[in-house]
């Protein structure tokens, strides 16, 4: 007697078999791809939006560079707020490796709009004295006006910074402003300065004029310093006893570029956080995949009774809605792959930075997909399998 052998179902079976049983329930199909959907957009939005950030964050520092150094004063034994010499600026400059060097020193003086307001409101702009060379060594630039040159250090002209000037409502050069007890002509208005947020929030002008019309001492409270990128390590160390022989241990370097880089290891923590809320929809997603699968095979005793009876084997009735969950998860894995991405571009494009989609978080998408459909069809198609022809054609 001739044993019967079970047809083998191809690959192309396979998908048409798992795919006609998608069709028949059009409305359950895409309700329950959406729960997918938005936690793989989710997770891919959150990568992607975080990734164009920092690649944001690190064109921000190639172009600005990593070898600028701040030198500020620290504090006495005693605990008071030191001083840093008059000469500190001329010596800094005196440094091998030292490219360009200048300084910022705080005059204890406030900027208004008109005299008529309180000295009391200050909208948080403060009033600096500041070299010539101050915007050469910050590779800032003008976006009105003009910088501080020989001639308008000595006046009574003002150059403000972005964040200053927006504050007192000046968009425009000539107009004058109430610094001190004087009126002062704004001559400059400065672009953003990433590495020196201090500068966009005041109100420069220039060291002559300070001593001249603020009562300025003439000592720095800021110096800005650039070097070669491979000597920074070693003038970091050296700026102190440079700096203040005497006090070296009452001066502070710090790197402005560190800011950025904090920046962005804090918005990779806060990445973190939202993936894992990404995570949590993936998986209501997963329950909701299995859910519908469950409650088909439910609805469809009849039909495994029948491919059953008609020879099909356990194992292809497995295969069939493992299949089925599969492109069910798949279905809503790439459309939450193109929201994700969509999601992406659109806000990174909206904030002015190069739009990121780093290719592991479309493989982990893919992955997490085939991963939650394999899950979520392991239980139903295994039911599935284990009716009996006879129990399920007996089904009302």
């Amino acid at each position: 007697m001739t044993r019967l052998t079970p047809a083998r179902l191809g690959p192309s079976d396979v998908l048409r078999v798992g795919a006609s049983g998608l069709r028949s329930r059009p409305t359950r199909v895409v309700l329950s791809a959406l729960g997918i959907a938005i936690g793989i957009a989710t997770m891919i939005a959150v990568i992607g939006i975080s990734s164009s950030s920092r690649e944001q964050l690190l064109r921000q520092l190639d172009s600005l560079g990593t070898n600028l150094l701040t030198v500020a004063p620290g504090r006495t034994m005693f605990g008071a707020e030191a001083k840093l010499p008059t000469t500190a600026l001329p010596m800094v400059k005196r440094m091998g490796p030292v490219q360009t060097a200048s300084a910022t020193g705080t005059v204890e003086a406030t900027v208004r709009r008109t005299d008529r307001i309180s000295e009391a409101v200050t909208g948080g702009i403060a009033v600096q004295a500041a070299t010539a060379d101050l915007l050469t060594t910050l590779e800032g630039k003008v976006t009105a006006g003009t910088w501080l040159n020989a001639a308008t250090e000595r006046q009574p002209a003002v150059v403000l910074g972005a964040l200053a000037a927006k504050r007192l409502g000046i968009t425009r050069t000539g107009v004058q402003v109430y610094l001190g007890q004087r009126w002062f002509t704004v001559i400059g208005i400065l672009g953003p300065m990433p590495l020196a947020p201090e500068i966009e929030r005041s109100a420069l002008i220039g060291f002559p004029a300070a001593e001249k019309y603020v009562d300025f001492d003439g000592h720095p409270t800021t110096i800005y310093e650039r070097s070669t990128e491979e000597s920074v390590t070693a003038v970091r160390d050296a700026l102190p006893r440079t700096v203040n022989p005497e006090q070296p241990d009452e001066v502070t370097v710090s790197r402005p570029s560190d800011a950025l880089v904090a920046r962005a290891a804090a918005a990779g923590a806060f990445t973190n956080l939202l993936l894992g809320l990404g995570a949590v929809a993936l998986l209501v997603g997963g329950v909701g995949v299995a859910n519908t699968m469950v409650i088909s095979v439910l609805e469809r005793r009849k039909e495994i009774g029948l491919r059953r009876s008609l020879g099909a084997t356990r194992g292809q009735v497995r295969i069939q809605f493992l299949s089925e969950s599969l492109l069910l998860s798949a279905l809503g894995g790439v459309v939450g792959a193109v929201l994700g991405a969509l999601a992406t571009t659109g806000y990174a494009l909206s904030r002015g930075w190069p739009p990121v989609v780093p290719p592991w978080a479309i493989g982990g998408a893919v992955a997490a997909t085939v991963l939650i459909g394999t899950v979520a069809g392991i239980y139903p198609a295994m039911r599935a399998a284990r009716l009996s022809p006879t129990v399920a054609l007996s089904t009302t």
